[in-house]
């Protein structure tokens, strides 16, 4: 099985990369923001692969780190996540911020992917969010706490605050992790107001 190539890049197509390693020329694909980020024609680059073998036939794909390949096969032991859909996900978003949003709770961020919808969304959070938290570059206080506003979801005060934050400008995982500490020091019947209040003192913290 392959696992790494270090090549020169030789052409790209619409999803992938020919990556030409001592003159034999490996299809890879990879997720658009990697596409992206790699160099010119004639120029070196070095991918991390996931080889897939099926009967008919044998596809490369290609990330920046061993983080993102790991992700990406995390991804595609969700049920209804293939390929396609777990290359989406990570050419939006890097395994960190990955394992941010699911740590968080985050579904919005990852249906921003596309083909992800709602309920794939939800399912991701379900099957991986034991995986994320050793993953997320965010500390396990905010995780718990933040999990605490997707519990508490339903409550008024509680999105209606991390509406008005993420309405300023803050991503949803930083309005969510925000409120989380803001109603943890406030209480559980702290109003709208105060928790934008304390929110914003963590964000501007």
């Amino acid at each position: 099985m392959i696992g790494k190539l270090k090549g020169t890049v030789d052409s790209y197509g619409e999803d992938h990369v020919i990556l030409d390693v001592h003159g034999v020329g490996y299809q890879v694909h990879c997720p658009s923001r990697i596409l992206q980020s790699l160099p010119r024609a004639g120029e070196a680059a070095v991918l991390f692969i996931e080889t897939m073998v099926r009967e008919d036939m044998i596809r490369l794909f290609g990330f920046a780190s061993e983080a993102e390949r790991e992700w990406f096969r995390l991804l595609m032991t969700v049920q209804g996540v293939g390929a396609k859909v777990a290359l989406a996900i990570l050419g939006i978003l890097k395994a960190g911020e990955v394992a941010n949003a699911i740590a968080l709770g985050d579904k919005a961020t990852i249906s921003r992917a596309p083909g992800v919808g709602k309920r794939v969304a939800e399912r991701i959070m379900s099957e991986l969010k034991d995986k994320a938290p050793g993953l997320a570059s965010i500390d396990q206080e905010t995780i718990a706490v933040s999990q605490t506003v997707a519990d508490n979801a339903a409550a008024q005060p509680v999105s209606e605050a991390v509406s008005a934050l993420t309405n300023l400008g803050y991503g949803q995982p930083q309005a969510s992790a925000a409120v989380a500490k803001a109603l943890k020091s406030a209480g559980e019947g702290a109003t709208t107001e105060t928790l934008i209040r304390l929110g914003l003192k963590e964000l501007a913290g």
